[in-house]
């Protein structure tokens, strides 16, 4: 795993919040790094961006580097290999805590989350711990799913919502915003989890801990380029996991398996 060094980072950060690294995990995304980099800039220009490869043959991590090369408040992280997402974000907000800054979000690459709402996102963390960009919350939308997805998504939400006692309505969503505080307190040394199910975990483990967690609507757009990573083992993973922490929880039961 390497990185290059940024020449340049930005001092005084978003208003209220502070220096703020967006994490940008990639896996073959060459069709999408530059659009996704290009909207984040001219959407927020206070925050850095991270883009975090998993070596692509796609050669996206080249694309990646080109982009900066050309602009200070771009860095690459450069993985061994296809991980998974939730390890590409483990690994995002250790550098961000290398580095000093104070917040990070989860951001994916294929434009499914939409940069313009970024600053919802982050006015909305001035005042909690975390806030997870929700697309059931009134306000909130999916564009372009199939209606099997867009029911198995809302399903799955109201099993982890019931289950494990979180008054949140999208658990699963990947659009996040944390500070760096709160990402100290929830071990994430122990996290294994992949996809959905990461976002799951880091979300309960959040809330477990006390903290202050809040949603804001986004419009959830399906991507037009490339392949989605979304599979059903990731899927039934989550489900696994959630059933197998609600039930701990409701046996006092302590959590060894994270």
């Amino acid at each position: 795993m390497t990185e290059n060094t940024p020449s340049h980072l930005t001092e005084e950060g978003y208003p209220g919040v502070g220096r703020v690294l967006v994490v940008i995990p990639t896996y073959n995304e060459l069709e999408n790094v530059g659009l996704i980099v290009g909207r984040v800039r001219k959407a927020v220009p206070e925050v850095d961006i991270l883009i975090a490869d998993d070596n692509s043959p796609d050669g996206t991590g080249a694309a990646a580097d080109k982009l900066a090369a050309a602009d200070p408040q771009v860095t690459v992280l450069h993985r061994k290999g296809k991980e998974g997402l939730g390890a590409a974000y483990i690994n995002g907000f250790a550098v961000a805590k290398e580095r000093g800054y104070d917040a990070v979000v989860e951001m994916d690459a294929d434009g499914s989350h939409a940069p313009e709402q970024l600053h919802t996102l982050l006015d909305a963390l001035r005042e909690a711990d975390g806030v997870l960009g929700s697309r059931y919350v009134p306000g909130g939308s999916v564009v372009n799913w199939p209606v099997h997805r867009l029911a198995l998504s809302r399903g799955g939400n109201v099993y982890t919502k019931v289950m494990l006692g979180m008054p949140l309505n999208d658990a699963t969503g990947g659009y996040r915003a944390y500070r760096l505080p709160m990402l100290d307190k929830i071990d994430l040394a122990s996290v294994i989890s992949h996809g959905y199910c990461f976002q799951i975990d880091l979300t309960y483990r959040a809330f477990k801990t006390g903290c202050k967690l809040v949603e804001v609507p986004i419009t959830f757009h399906e991507r037009v380029h490339g392949v989605s990573k979304m599979n059903g083992s990731i899927i039934r993973e989550a489900l696994f996991k959630v059933t197998q922490w609600s039930l701990r929880d409701r046996l006092g039961i302590g959590r060894k398996e994270k």
